[in-house]
C-alpha cells in the first residue's frame, strides 16, 4: 500500500505497476511521466482515473477545432487509435504516438496543433504564481520607505533572492551596465527556479516537467542568444570574423569559423544542461520508486531490504532535487549573464 502511493504521489497510475502477468513496465511509467500529454493524469481511485480534462485547439482540413480531451475515446480501438470528434483521434502507436492526428486514407496527418497540453497548463500556472511572488513583495515596498526595517517572512526571503543573484550573478558576468539586463536575468532565474520546484511537487497544480521539456529550454536559450548578439560590441564582432591572428589563419579562416560556431554552441549548451539535468532528476527519482515494483515477485527479506533501501533513496534524491532546482536556475542565468558580458566586452585600450 505504501510503495502504491508512493508511485501515486509521483504522478503515475497505479495500475500502471503491473503489466503483463504482473509485471512492471518501469520504461512506461518513467516516460509516462516525463513527457507531455493532452490529458492530466492525476490518479488512480480503484478503476477510476482522476483526470483533468485539458482543451485540444486543432486546425485541421475541416477548419478550427475547440474541444476537452474527455470527447477522446478512454480506449484505443483495434487500429490503435483513441477515437475523437471531427475526425480526429490520439495515435497510440507510431512516429505520431501521443499526438492528436487525422485520419485520412489510411495517413496520418498532423494538423496545427496549439493545444493547452500538460506542460502548457503547468506553464501557465507557474507563470501566474511567478507574479504573485513577486507582486506581493513589490506592494510591500510601495506601501514603505527606504529608512524602514527590512521586511521578514517571505517578502525578506525575496529580497535575499534577488540581492543574491543581483549583486553575485548579473553584475560580476555582465560588468559596467549591468542594470538594463537585470530585468531579463532575474526573469530567467525566478522562472526556472519555479518551474523547477513545481516541477518536483508531485500533485496538482506542480507535478508537470517544463524545464525538462526541450521547447522551453530551447525558447529560453533562444532569449539569451538574441539578447547577447544585439548587444555585441564592434569589437565582439571584429573578433569574430577578423581576430588578432597571424594573417596567414586570416587567409585561411579557420578561427573565425570556429569563433562562428561559438555563437551558436554557447546557447546550445544552456539549452541541454537545463533540459538533461531536470528530465534526468524525474526519471532518476521513479525509477528507484520502481524498485519497490520490480523486487516485489522475489518476497521475503530481499523484498524489505530493497523497499527501505528504496525509500532511502528516493527520499534523499527528491532532497537533492531541491538542491538540483537551485543550481539549475542559478547556473542558466550566470552563463547567460556571462556570454551577455562577453559580447559587451571592448577592446582594451
Amino acid at each position: 500500500m505504501v510503495c502504491v502511493l508512493m508511485l501515486m504521489l509521483l504522478g503515475v497510475p497505479a495500475g500502471a505497476a503491473e503489466e503483463g502477468g504482473g509485471k512492471l513496465n518501469t520504461s512506461q511509467i518513467v516516460v509516462g511521466h516525463i513527457k507531455d500529454s493532452y490529458e492530466w493524469h492525476v490518479t488512480d481511485i480503484g478503476e477510476k482515473h482522476v483526470i483533468i480534462n485539458l482543451p485540444v485547439i486543432v486546425k485541421s482540413s475541416t477548419g478550427w477545432h475547440v474541444f476537452s480531451t474527455a470527447r477522446f475515446a478512454e480506449e484505443p480501438d483495434a487500429k490503435g487509435y483513441r477515437q475523437g470528434p471531427f475526425g480526429l483521434a490520439i495515435a497510440t502507436q507510431g512516429d505520431n504516438a501521443g499526438k492528436v492526428v487525422e485520419v485520412a486514407g489510411g495517413t496520418e496527418i498532423r494538423p496545427f496543433d496549439i493545444s493547452i497540453t500538460k506542460t502548457v497548463a503547468v506553464m501557465f500556472i507557474d507563470a501566474a504564481l511567478l507574479l504573485l511572488c513577486i507582486l506581493i513583495p513589490a506592494r510591500w515596498y510601495r506601501r514603505h520607505k527606504a529608512s524602514d526595517p527590512a521586511p521578514g517572512g517571505f517578502t525578506g526571503l525575496v529580497e535575499m533572492l534577488v540581492s543574491y543573484v543581483e549583486e553575485s550573478i548579473v553584475k560580476p558576468g555582465v560588468g559596467e551596465g549591468y542594470e538594463k539586463y537585470s530585468p531579463y536575468l532575474m526573469t530567467c532565474f525566478f522562472f526556472i527556479l519555479t518551474c523547477n520546484l513545481m516541477g518536483v511537487m508531485p500533485f496538482p497544480p506542480g507535478g508537470g516537467n517544463v524545464t525538462g521539456n526541450i521547447a522551453v529550454t530551447f525558447f529560453l536559450a533562444l532569449c539569451t542568444f538574441v539578447v547577447t548578439q544585439f548587444s555585441g560590441s564592434r569589437h565582439y564582432w571584429k573578433d569574430i570574423f577578423w581576430p588578432d591572428v597571424p594573417l596567414a589563419l586570416k587567409a585561411f579562416p579557420l578561427i573565425p569559423l570556429i569563433e562562428f560556431v561559438g555563437i551558436f554552441t554557447k546557447p546550445f549548451a544552456l539549452m541541454i544542461r537545463l533540459f538533461a539535468n531536470m528530465m534526468a532528476g524525474h526519471a532518476i527519482a521513479l525509477s528507484l520508486t520502481c524498485i519497490i515494483f520490480v523486487v516485489a515477485v522475489i518476497g521475503g527479506p530481499t523484498f524489505y531490504g530493497m523497499t527501505a533501501l528504496s525509500v532511502l533513496m528516493s527520499v534523499f534524491m527528491m532532497c537533492l532535487e531541491f538542491l538540483v532546482c537551485f543550481i539549475q536556475a542559478m547556473v542558466f542565468t550566470m552563463l547567460s549573464s556571462i556570454f551577455i558580458g562577453l559580447a559587451r566586452a571592448r577592446a582594451e585600450a
